[in-house]
């Protein structure tokens, strides 16, 4: 360990037995003494035992929050601590090598390569990364708690800073000392179960938060980059924006309702707004030039008297700004925002203009580096709806819903007894008409009036706002009916129309490919939608361009962690193929876990390790729960993580064939008889009659599931608990608690013995391939 790791932790241990009542401080130092020793292999340790039994339960209640405290307190230290090794890493690079993936090593070894200044522009201009946060529940913490902890870690730093004087140092100690108390009396979760409000406001904070501070800066390290590496300048395109599924996820949680799915708009348009708002308070004060000292242009002058009969300022206003126009037309675009009377595209279109002003006054470091550059990154990337929300469903609610309305419009009174091609064949013929289904007035089921009313909200929010809407994905996707369902739904509540073969639709429609056998019939799923004529107007309405979203935890939690991992590189490389070939542009949506056994590990490493074929500089994945809190923490840490996705993206973008999926084509068809076994193995497990009755009496599935920690069910069902319904998060939750780590490896063992008995030199080839292929590696 680090000496300066040592030393923070250190500290913070020093701090937490400070505030520690004796009574537990008592017990807190006989398990310090035991501990060490190995258990019960000496009389100290067995005697120690003993009167570890007899503790009364409150102060055994007071050891464990001190534990659970210090091991927070712990994970803040080796935040710090990253945050200080790659500042050291800074400090020692240099232009010829710079920080491991950095955007500056990405661009030195693309020049190395012998990309220009040209081609680096164009790579940049294909480059589409949206992260997007989810409400999944793995984080337990409140936020409350999450605050503190912040705060400590802010404290803990100053022992990095100029030596404090004895005065200062007390205070940063008592400071200290005193959060401590407070999270020793603040409970570890909630006393209720989250709602989706406190879900949406827990976006919001991390959204409008560090961010909102993060993107600026990436934006000008990858601006800096280009201009020492290249010697030369170029615009910077727009190539990280950020989406949510919280408020508008209704796969399996009954609380998303068409109500919360407006208010969650609205939310973020005011976060939006009011950090734009906040911006250009902070550019005001410091634009205190005056007309009589500094050339102003005609375009700004102009830009006033066009707006000074739409954003109309006080007289008295007016008169203190006199001779400082900058500051009047700040105040003007302040007034806008407020009064709803600006779109994103005209707030841009105004920070450029003032941008150029600027530069026209001779203030160019000051344009080009500076706050205005920082507020028009920010306007390009957040617009006025913070993040671009995603809604989901389930397709057993689609078909239900269609169901009805077929019975409802006289066209099918049996629906759900048809086959996937009937199906398919009947939602064909009636996309081809306009009619609606649903004559007015005519009563329908809850839970499809409800996805009715979401679908408008959606509308609504579509022609309020195009950009507040993304996609629609459709969670377990097993047919072509699935997303032909959505396009009946969607021309119910009029996202969706044809007239003369011609479609309009103003959303894309995503499947979520989530079980193995799913990933496996993928591609031949999108071929048949690709040749079919109706689906082709659909995607000529979207500029031929196709979502498809890969679920990594479900797929896991269904076939097990090899079946899953290799089953997913598979799909990717064949369904990137398939789109290529008719011609469809193509983006990955990774539906990425945190932990290992959910799909999780480094996101760069992933990145660069995916088929070649899927390479094409566009690219989703989720970020939920404990991975926002971590990756979000500190405006450092977030740097770091958004730099190490663009690192990967421009070398993957770049040089594809040459960071892509090496391995010999032999190595396939025993990563198919691996993957073959090791999830027969595991699905003879988990399908025993007996294993579920065991695993819901010695796990702790249920107490998880009455965690207040999210808004959602564990179960997608809603009802009892089976191992089809119950989700993947608790599922490896239980297994983690148990220390049992099925969900990453069972079955594995078993697959390897078979096939390296079978054919002893089927180890050489995967010795070959994990030397040779980065995916193998990263796997």
């Amino acid at each position: 360990m680090s000496d300066l790791l040592h030393r923070d932790i250190r500290w913070f241990t020093d701090r937490l037995d400070e505030v520690e009542p004796d009574d537990v401080a008592v017990h807190l130092a006989e398990i310090r003494r035991i501990v060490p020793s190995g258990g019960t292999n000496d009389e100290d340790a067995r005697d120690g035992l003993e009167k570890l039994r007899d503790i009364p339960l409150a102060r055994i209640r007071g050891v464990l929050k001190h534990l659970a405290i210090g091991f927070h307190l712990r994970n803040k230290a080796e935040q710090r601590h990253i945050v200080r090794v790659n500042r050291e890493r800074e400090l020692a690079a240099t232009p010829e090598h710079p920080r491991p993936e950095s955007v500056d090593a990405a661009c030195v070894r693309l020049a190395a390569d012998g990309c220009t200044i040209d081609e680096i522009e164009r790579i940049l201009d294909r480059i589409d990364i949206e992260p997007t946060l989810t409400a999944h529940p793995t984080e337990a913490r409140r936020r409350s708690v999450i605050r503190k902890q912040a705060r400590l870690g802010v404290l803990v730093g100053s022992l990095d800073g100029p030596p404090e004087t004895a005065a200062e140092m007390r205070a940063i100690e008592s400071e200290a000392r005193g959060l401590l108390a407070l999270l020793m009396g603040t409970d570890e979760v909630r006393a209720k179960r989250l709602d989706v409000a406190d879900e949406v406001r827990n976006g919001v904070h991390h959204l409008a938060g560090v961010i909102w501070d993060a993107v600026p800066r990436l934006h000008r390290d990858l601006k800096q980059a280009v201009e020492v590496v290249w010697q030369g300048e170029i615009q910077i395109p727009t190539l990280l924006r950020y989406r949510s599924w919280i408020g508008g996820d209704r796969d399996g949680n009954p609380n998303v309702t068409a109500a919360f799915t407006r208010r969650t708009l609205q939310e973020m348009r005011e976060a939006a707004i009011e950090g734009h708002v906040r911006g250009l308070d902070e550019l005001r004060h410091q634009l205190s030039l005056s007309d009589r000292r500094v050339p102003v242009l005609a375009e700004l002058t102009a830009a006033i008297e066009a707006d000074s009969h739409v954003a109309p300022l006080d007289p008295a206003a007016i008169r203190h700004l006199d001779h400082e126009p900058f500051r009047m037309r700040i105040r003007q675009l302040r007034n806008r925002l407020l009064g709803g009377t600006i779109d994103a595209g005209e707030y841009s279109e105004a920070l450029e203009v003032l941008g150029r002003a600027v530069r026209h006054a001779g203030l160019v470091e000051f344009s080009e580096n500076g706050p205005i550059e920082d507020a028009l990154v920010r306007a390009r990337t957040f617009g006025l709806h913070l993040a671009t929300l995603d809604i989901r469903q389930h397709s057993r609610v689609h078909e239900a819903a269609v169901s009805e309305l077929l019975r409802a419009g006289g066209v099918e009174s049996a629906y759900e007894d048809l086959t996937a091609d009937q199906r398919a064949d009947l939602l064909r013929r009636e996309l081809r008409t306009s009619r609606p289904l649903l004559a007015r007035g005519l009563e329908i089921s809850g839970e499809s009036r409800e996805l009715l009313d979401s679908l408008t909200a959606v509308r609504e929010a579509i022609e309020a706002e195009p950009a507040s809407i993304g996609s629609y994905v459709v969670s377990m996707t097993h047919d072509a009916s699935d997303l032909f369902e959505v396009l009946v739904l969607l021309r119910e509540v009029g996202l969706w129309s044809i007239h003369d073969g011609t479609v309009t639709c103003p959303i894309d429609v995503a499947p979520l490919f989530e079980t193995v056998d799913d990933l496996e019939a993928a591609t031949g799923i999108m071929r048949e939608l690709f040749d079919d004529p109706l689906y082709a107007a659909q995607l000529a309405a979207r500029d031929r361009f196709q979502e498809i979203m890969l679920g990594y935890s479900d797929s896991n939690k269904d076939g097990g962690y090899w079946a899953s991992t290799w089953g997913l590189q598979v799909a990717q490389d064949r369904i990137a193929r398939a789109c290529a070939g008719a011609g469809i542009e193509l983006r990955f949506f990774h539906g990425r876990g945190g932990t290992v056994a959910r799909g999780g590990g480094r996101a760069n490493r992933a990145i660069l390790s995916g088929p070649v074929a899927g390479r094409n500089g566009r690219i989703r994945f989720t970020e939920q729960g404990e991975v926002i809190s971590f990756r979000y923490a500190a405006p450092a840490l977030a740097r770091r993580h958004l730099e190490q996705i663009v690192n990967a993206m421009l070398l993957a973008t770049g040089s594809p064939a040459e960071e892509g999926h090496r391995a010999e084509a032999d190595i396939v068809p025993l990563m198919d008889e691996i993957a073959a076994r090791s999830r027969e193995t595991y699905r003879e497990l988990v399908d025993d009659p007996g294993f579920w009755p065991v695993f819901m009496d010695r796990s702790p599935v249920r107490h998880i599931g009455e965690l207040p920690i999210a808004s959602r069910p564990v179960s997608r069902g809603g009802g009892g608990l089976d191992f089809d319904g119950l989700r993947a998060i608790p599922w490896v939750f239980s297994w983690t608690q148990m220390r049992a780590n099925v969900p990453g490896w069972y079955g594995v063992g078993t697959a390897f013995e078979s096939t390296f008995q079978r054919d002893e030199g089927s180890l050489e080839h995967c010795r070959k391939a994990y030397a040779e292929d980065g995916w193998f590696r990263a796997f």
